[in-house]
């Protein structure tokens, strides 16, 4: 597991407020993300693989030769020897060595276990998997080698941050932006080209740190031309509002309390939040509350009643009832994100 810092971001100090320029780094201190599982792919062309939508993100690495890429209602878009993609939101996409070739499920290719969570693809049949055909002997062209995996990140899908995030993000487009991003990558392809014992184990530590190097990159990018949630972060009068609720989301915050902290008028203090961030700041009180909710269910097995009480709700059917309106299902079905 990687920490750009060591605490959630709930747990930021409420008090003192930083200058504005430093809210969005106490809000992001606690963004982690970590491998779930890794895999080695030897792909023969033509070949190509559908990478059904799921909760975590996704990465993928070439290591020898190239790829196509494709996400629904985008183009397809070339991936060389050496690039990396995140897909932050696990969106359904496909591979391939060329944009023509029909695709196969991912899970219907034959995998071997190199330990829990590695393991390695032999996708000599990618095109033919469908059709049950047998393993062919390997064609004279060079195999492409993608090192793809799967990560699961600490922040909730409710957090604004994660539905920021943009479908695809490149490690070339964030590689001028932070000196590790290309470092990483090197390290990454010599593992590839060396092939030595122990090399998936070390790829799957390098594409955590990669990763999270890509998203590092992403955010300082947003932060020079900041929009959205990434602006009203930064606006001194509001970003001060939205540090002390992610702060503290067990508080029982009201426009009353909120507009004390900003040092407005009650009407001018909902007019600006709901101008600059989108929506009400009962609206935004509510999913900063529930997506801490989820992670006390669904991370830590806490009983719904307990959290409902914690968050200062007067019933547990009340909260339930908040918690299905903003999530859209029960507390019940809390699931790991």
């Amino acid at each position: 597991m990687l920490d750009f810092l060591s605490k959630p971001f709930n747990q930021v100090p409420q008090q003192p407020f930083a200058d504005p320029p430093d809210l969005l780094t106490q809000i992001l201190l606690g963004l982690r993300l970590d491998g779930v599982e890794y895999g080695r792919c030897v792909l023969y062309p033509p070949w190509a693989i559908a990478f059904p939508a799921q909760r975590s993100a996704r990465f993928h690495f070439v290591g020898h030769g190239g790829a196509w890429l494709r996400t629904q209602g985008t183009e397809w878009q070339r991936l060389n020897q050496g690039d990396a993609v995140l897909l932050p939101h696990g969106s359904f996409h496909v591979l391939a060595s060329s944009p023509e070739v029909p695709p196969v499920d991912i899970d219907s290719l034959a995998r071997k276990a190199v330990s829990e969570n590695i393991y390695l693809v032999d996708g000599r049949d990618a095109n033919n998997a469908h059709l049950g055909a047998p393993v062919a002997p390997p064609p004279p062209q060079a195999p492409d080698v993608v090192f793809s995996g799967a990560l699961r990140f600490n922040l909730d899908p409710l957090h604004p941050l994660m539905a920021m995030m943009p479908a695809v993000m490149m490690a070339d487009d964030l590689a001028q932006r932070d000196t590790t991003v290309p470092v990483l990558l090197d390290a990454m392809e010599r593992e590839v080209e060396q092939d030595r014992m122990g090399a998936c184990a070390i790829l799957a530590r390098l594409a955590d740190a990669l990763a999270a190097s890509i998203i590092r990159a992403w955010v300082e990018c947003s932060c020079n031309n900041p929009t959205g949630w990434i602006a009203a972060v930064r606006c001194p009068r509001v970003g001060k509002v939205i540090a002390a609720i992610h702060a503290d989301p067990e508080r029982d915050w009201n426009v009353p309390l909120l507009a004390d902290l900003m040092g407005a008028s009650r009407s001018s203090f909902s007019e600006s939040f709901t101008r600059t961030m989108g929506e009400s700041p009962a609206r935004y009180v509510a999913k900063v509350k529930m997506s801490q909710a989820r992670s006390w269910i669904a991370r830590d097995g806490m009983r719904v009643a307990v959290a409902a009480n914690r968050l200062g709700y007067e019933s547990e059917a009340s909260f339930s009832r908040a918690y299905k309106r903003i999530v859209g299902h029960p507390p019940s079905r809390a699931a790991s994100f």
